[in-house]
């Protein structure tokens, strides 16, 4: 069994209360880590709270937009004030608005991506990771170091229609992570990121069987993903395991091959 030496440390996760969040702060909380779980969704806070302490950690749960500075830096400060430190942060916080940039039909235009759609994305996938970075780094630093862990897709490495927005955080989120990895490894911190491919999560559930049954043709690995596929992942970066692994994407998606 590898020992990942984050039993007792501070870790907060971004986007907690669903999917790949929630699974990923279990699989923290089951290490034995303090975790932060951060997400809008409020109403999930006391289930979210009971089953991270039911996994063996010790846990907080802040509502936070992550696209919002006040919110954020206040969570932190409150992380802060009981904890007295953070070491791992997980920006796993991100939504969907798709659309096609241009979509013509019959000679004229029908439809176009909204400004609304653009800035909505924006806002949560690639500001909050930015503004949560930014306010959480100077706390891992005064603790010695440690790990932040964000998430990409692989839909940035071969683009995804209708998804000119998303695919434009996740592809800036890669090189906000290897900028990170080069300014704050002097400081023991080391910063990768998760490119998930298709996995079983809340807006995978509502597409139809074809769909899906189209996902897992060009899935090598025969299956969709599992949320905890993804959260192993993000434990085995943030853990002493990976200790000289930094400034890498780490693509989680079952041999994901486009085309065949």
């Amino acid at each position: 069994m590898i020992e990942t030496g984050l039993k007792d440390k501070v870790v907060i996760v971004t986007g907690a209360a669903a999917g790949i969040g929630r699974a990923t702060a279990q699989r923290f909380a089951g290490e034995g880590a303090l975790v932060a779980a951060w997400d809008v969704a409020e109403g999930e806070a006391e289930l979210v709270l009971r089953e991270l302490e039911a996994a063996g950690g010790r846990a907080l749960f802040h509502k936070v937009d992550v696209a919002k500075v006040d919110e954020v830096e206040a969570a932190t400060a409150e992380v802060v004030s009981r904890w007295g430190r953070v070491d791992v942060l997980v920006n796993n916080a991100g939504i969907v608005r798709d659309g096609q940039l241009v979509k013509w039909k019959d000679g004229e235009v029908v439809s176009r991506m909204s400004d609304e759609a653009w800035e909505a994305v924006m806002g949560v996938n690639l500001r909050g990771v930015f503004t949560c970075t930014r306010a959480v780094v100077p706390h891992i630093i005064a603790a010695g170091g440690g790990a932040i862990l964000n998430a990409s897709s692989v839909a940035c490495l071969n683009g995804n229609f209708g998804q000119t927005n998303y695919v434009a955080t996740k592809s800036g989120v890669i090189g906000m992570t290897k900028t990170w990895a080069r300014e704050l490894g002097r400081y023991k911190i080391r910063v990768n990121a998760v490119a998930p491919g298709f996995v079983a999560t809340e807006i995978l559930a509502a597409m139809p069987q074809k769909v899906l049954d189209g996902m897992v043709a060009h899935t090598p690995m025969g299956r969709i993903g599992d949320v905890r596929d993804i959260a192993n992942a993000y434990l085995w970066l943030a853990s002493d395991a990976a200790s000289w692994v930094t400034g890498t994407v780490l693509s989680v998606d079952g041999g994901l091959v486009i085309g065949t």
